[in-house]
């Protein structure tokens, strides 16, 4: 077993300046966040309340008519516990309109466009609120490409995004997230029965452990090999780190100048500070 190094007293610090700093940067003070009743949107938004004060947080709860009613209870869990306010949209209207011209989408597509859609409500109430939107995915699941480009992969600004899987459950459980969100099984709740770790074929655990020797120390496959991991399960991740790049990074950009958006001009919002 490979101990991913975790000091949830020193994360908590560093995540709540990033979020306090990054906000301000952009003269707003507030900020706008999906919750799902998921351990990592649960994280976010205490991260948040501690950043800027729970007057300045509006939690989105947007389920769909086959939302497990868990999902909702431990959403509700939080607002308890944190005292923010928060709007309620059921997204089963919008979803089964679309829907009812295209009965013979996937359950992909339809995990998409439901992920999308929760996205666009956030915005629309993150202009009406004057806030910015609030990042809930995790390293593990941008390295793996495991989320909706535009979906539940969009934000403003991501306290989670440099964290794996296993260290957002041991930050989650650090600073009082319930047992009951930390420990249950992460699903994206898309459709009835999903599960992420169903759908990835591999438990966050082994494959933080594969990603932290591979991304963070730069192992090579014949190293990873070497340290006990099977060569399929090294592949197919490497695979997936290759495959999902573009939803890691803006449009790519054809150059045709000397300062070009997210090559040789990156730092704007800086400017005067």
């Amino acid at each position: 077993m490979i101990a991913i190094p975790t000091n949830p007293t020193l994360l908590r610090e560093i995540l709540i300046a990033f979020i306090r700093n990054e906000v301000r940067k952009t003269g707003l003070t507030r900020v706008v966040v999906g919750l799902s009743g998921g351990v990592d949107s649960a994280l976010s938004a205490l991260l948040a309340v501690q950043a800027l004060g729970r007057e300045n947080v509006l939690a989105l709860l947007m389920p769909y008519k086959s939302s497990h009613p868990d999902s909702q209870a431990h959403a509700e869990m939080i607002l308890q516990m944190t005292g923010i306010d928060s709007l309620f949209v059921d997204i089963s209207p919008q979803i089964d309109a679309y829907f009812e011209r295209f009965p013979d989408a996937d359950a992909r597509r339809r995990g998409n466009k439901m992920a999308r859609e929760r996205m666009t409500i956030l915005y629309d109430h993150s202009a009406r609120w004057n806030g910015l939107v609030l990042g809930t995915s995790n390293k593990t699941e941008l390295l793996l490409g495991y989320g909706t480009l535009y979906g539940d992969m969009a934000s403003a600004i991501n306290p989670l995004g440099d964290l794996y899987k296993t260290q957002v459950w041991a930050l989650a459980e650090a600073i009082g997230v319930p047992e009951v969100i930390v420990g249950k099984e992460p699903s994206a709740d898309l459709w009835v029965g999903q599960t992420d770790e169903g759908e990835l074929g591999f438990t966050y655990r082994e494959v933080d452990q594969l990603l932290y020797l591979m991304v963070d120390h730069r192992y090579t496959k014949p190293e990873l090999i070497t340290a006990g991991f099977l060569e399929p399960f090294v592949d197919d991740v490497a695979q997936r780190i290759m495959t999902s790049q573009f939803k890691r990074r803006l449009p790519v950009i054809a150059k045709v100048s000397q300062r070009t958006i997210d090559r040789d001009f990156r730092y704007s919002r800086d400017w005067g500070k």
